[in-house]
């Protein structure tokens, strides 16, 4: 049921990639921390029932916006079952979306919500929450296979956030492992940072709306809207 809900319109391929992503146990590490942290959440979640599997990218298979995330969150994405739904993040970024818009309101807090992504596709560089938030380098690898699928089948995007350095990263490394062509040098991430990409694809730099930055300020309201706006004013 929820691998039906996450697209916004229907995609045969894309929900046939979201239903081996749901269903994936390559990392024994990352199984047992989703698993547990639905097994002893905080108190403000007691007696939820937590998705606790891997999470398929969401939104609009026709996006001209592809947002990638580093990883889910132990009691955001990982309780409710939608990458950046129901946590502190996910409420910057959708607000952020919508008043550039790509979302048809501002907020979600679970599947059924009627939350909805238009031009826009949600992934990340890790399905799994990882403890402390710090992917190792062998779960990014074994996680990258599915989003070479999805960047592969998003045949519309025109331009890529990367939240943070890790995402960033990432994104650079499937275009390599895709054979798509590279800038020399390789651009390097920064909040703000814009790159072209060999194809046309515009990348744009931008800070994770984690608490740690957004309570520290390195991240505002208004920096996280400049780079929505700019990605809705890209036209090729």
């Amino acid at each position: 049921m929820i691998v039906g809900q996450v697209l916004s319109q229907d995609n045969s391929k894309l929900r046939s990639l979201a239903r081996r992503v749901v269903g994936c146990r390559r990392c024994p590490r990352l199984v047992r921390h989703r698993e547990a942290s639905a097994a002893t959440p905080p108190r403000r979640y007691r007696g939820q029932v937590y998705w606790a599997r891997p999470l398929p990218g969401f939104g609009d298979p026709e996006a001209r916006l592809l947002v990638m995330g580093l990883a889910p969150a132990a009691h955001g994405g990982n309780r409710t079952g939608r990458m950046f739904t129901g946590d502190r993040s996910g409420d910057w970024l959708f607000r952020a979306l919508h008043e550039a818009g790509f979302a048809n309101r501002p907020t979600s807090t679970g599947i059924g919500d009627g939350f909805r992504l238009r031009g826009a596709y949600i992934t990340a560089a890790l399905r799994c929450a990882p403890p402390a938030n710090k992917p190792m380098p062998v779960e990014l690898g074994r996680c990258q296979p599915f989003l070479l699928e999805e960047l592969a089948l998003l045949k519309r995007v025109r331009v890529v956030v990367p939240l943070g350095k890790i995402a960033w990263d990432g994104y650079l490394r499937a275009r390599r492992a895709l054979g798509q062509p590279l800038p020399r040098p390789l651009p390097k991430f920064g909040h703000g940072a814009v790159a072209r990409m060999p194809d046309g694809i515009i990348l744009l730099g931008c800070y994770h709306p984690s608490q740690q930055n957004t309570f520290t300020r390195k991240l505002t309201r208004s920096m996280l809207r400049a780079v929505f706006r700019r990605a809705a004013g890209v036209r090729s």
